[in-house]
């Protein structure tokens, strides 16, 4: 079986997006994760489909590296989202596993746009300890607060936390800095690619919220460095409700290149 495949980039975070409107894709496991691999696939941290929906423009389906499908992936939406409009698309309405989400193209180009996405409402968060919380942003994080992030064991402490029996399920895990007030310096480990990856959109959108909670609840905007590059998140926040709304996260959505690639069938 050819597959037409594209690759795609946000802030480093890189994915394989299969053009799946037609339905003509219908990958198992093992395919998805040959498609992912870095010596014998394409190579990327995650797969998207974007598929037809009944009620939207299209839908999300992604898949983690390992081979699995998965909660929502924050850079993977805007890179979809990017993906959408350079196939034609204008309205970026879209069904993914957290629910309904929505995109706006802040700058076009052919090559790389700018994607601020709307994530879902975050309702579910809880101070795990004095510089540390776990909240659910569309996927689980555990998000703590350390010193000198740059040179921070993240492997080793990631891979601990990552299977943490207080995280039924696994999470993914996010060390955090402030650089200033408002700006974070985010490096994250993440569940089903089992390393760290050059950003997360999810895992930013959980350490900029725990970053409102850690200050007392003022601050609504961050900026985030990753080791790929920035990006921005913004809300707002309902103290005496205790949720998060009007979750936005903003960044680069670029392609890299279109391939072929033959696959074993099923």
């Amino acid at each position: 079986m050819i597959i037409e495949a594209y690759k795609y980039q946000g802030a480093g975070n890189d994915f394989v997006i299969l053009d799946n409107r037609d339905s003509k894709y219908r990958l198992d496991n093992s395919q998805v994760k040959l498609l992912c691999d870095r010596r014998f696939g394409i190579g990327a941290d995650g797969l998207m489909l974007l598929g037809k929906s009944e009620k939207h423009d299209f839908s999300m389906t992604y898949y983690n590296s390992d081979g699995a499908e998965s909660t929502m992936c924050g850079n993977g939406g805007r890179c979809l989202v990017a993906f959408a409009a350079h196939m034609g698309l204008s309205k970026f309405d879209f069904e993914a596993v957290d629910g309904f989400h929505t995109a706006q193209i802040k700058d076009f180009g052919k090559h790389c746009c700018t994607v601020r996405l709307k994530m879902i409402d975050v309702t579910q968060w809880k101070r795990y300890s004095e510089k540390s919380w776990y909240l659910d942003t569309g996927s689980p994080h555990y998000v703590e607060f350390v010193d000198d992030v740059k040179n921070y064991p993240v492997e080793e402490k990631g891979k601990y936390w990552r299977h943490h029996s207080d995280f039924q399920g696994g999470t993914n895990v996010n060390f955090v800095e402030f650089i200033s007030e408002s700006h974070l310096f985010v490096r994250t480990f993440e569940r089903g690619v089992e390393a760290e990856t050059f950003a997360c959109g999810t895992g930013v959108t959980a350490s900029a919220i725990a970053a409102c909670l850690y200050t007392g609840g003022s601050r609504e905007k961050f900026d985030i460095t990753a080791l790929g590059g920035k990006l921005a998140v913004d809300f707002k926040y309902d103290k005496k409700a205790g949720i998060f709304k009007d979750v936005y996260l903003t960044g680069p959505a670029t392609f890299v290149f279109k391939t072929e690639i033959e696959l074993p069938e099923i």
